[in-house]
């Protein structure tokens, strides 16, 4: 199982090279990861985009790129459809967001004909290393999903513990997240909660035990579970959170980072293929472990 972002590179290692094309690739950060990829035996980047833009952007950060495919796309949006084609087309295995919109890439992947759609809903997670904790934690989504209703948070569900089961966590814990951990009408978060662990317990939702409505301190600390006389096989324990929008899992995301220190990798996945999608200010080490999880997700 893996343990660390670390462990994900290594295992990623085992698994690639892999061949990503890298949309809109004249982002510094972005070409530092695609170096760093490549050097680990990670993956082999295409790079898309206007050329002397690339250039420019690999020179800032001091980078040879004469060993690279570079495809010349000078529009942005017209540069993550080529990337989406040649991931169709089986000419790349995944799929990189470099200097463009998330949008104009989500776009091409939905593309009716040259897109990824699988009939499954898209969803972002973030596998984070956090420094108290002996377990890598999976969550969702906190970049894609606004306002997902049930029917969505179950998708979301699912797709997050066929991640975590690609990653050797064999029966995956989830804890479904609210302000409190009872039901109350007035909060539709913990409906929301409680429906998905009947879901789970039901086999509406496969692979993972689901329980909830559950505050972040009962999900991921037995201590404070215990406090307050919470009995579950999920409570302290749990691998895979579930926020229920976007707001909260976008402040989660950089409170971790931020605040407590944490890195994540960070993937869209419900698509043939998965798609990196980092943020701006992540450091170029994130996207290599974003770029790892990437290659693993891979068919």
């Amino acid at each position: 199982m893996v343990r660390s972002l670390d462990d994900l590179v290594e295992m990623a290692q085992d698994a690639g090279p892999r061949t990503c094309a890298v949309v809109a690739a004249a982002d510094p950060e972005v070409l530092l990861a695609a170096d760093e990829a490549a050097r680990r035996g990670i993956a082999r980047c295409v790079l898309i985009g206007d050329p002397v833009a690339i250039g420019k952007a690999a020179s800032e950060v001091g980078l040879d790129l004469s060993g690279y495919d570079v495809v010349e796309e000078r529009d942005a949006a017209a540069a993550a459809r080529t990337g989406v084609a040649m991931v169709s087309s089986g000419r790349a295995d995944l799929l990189m967001k470099g200097l463009v919109s998330t949008a104009d890439v989500l776009r091409a992947v939905l593309d009716k004909e040259i897109g990824l759609r699988t009939g499954r809903l898209l969803s972002h997670l973030s596998v984070f290393e956090a420094p108290r904790l002996d377990r890598l934690l999976i969550f969702s989504d906190g970049a894609m999903n606004i306002a997902p209703g049930l029917a969505e948070k179950a998708q979301i569900t699912q797709n997050a513990i066929d991640v975590a089961r690609a990653l050797g966590v064999s029966e995956p814990r989830v804890a479904a997240l609210a302000a409190v951990e009872t039901v109350n009408p007035d909060m539709p978060a913990t409906i929301d909660a409680a429906c998905l662990a009947k879901m789970s317990e039901r086999g509406q939702i496969k692979g993972g035990i689901v329980d909830g409505p559950l505050a972040l301190d009962n999900a991921i600390s037995s201590a404070a579970a215990s406090h307050k006389g919470i009995s579950s096989p999920v409570a302290g324990r749990a691998d895979i959170l579930i926020v229920p929008d976007i707001e909260a899992g976008n402040v989660f995301y950089k409170t971790l980072v931020y605040l407590a220190g944490g890195c994540a990798a960070s993937v869209v996945v419900g698509a043939k293929a998965p798609v990196v999608v980092t943020s701006r200010s992540d450091s170029h080490m994130a996207k290599v472990y974003s770029l790892a999880l990437g290659v693993l997700l891979s068919k």
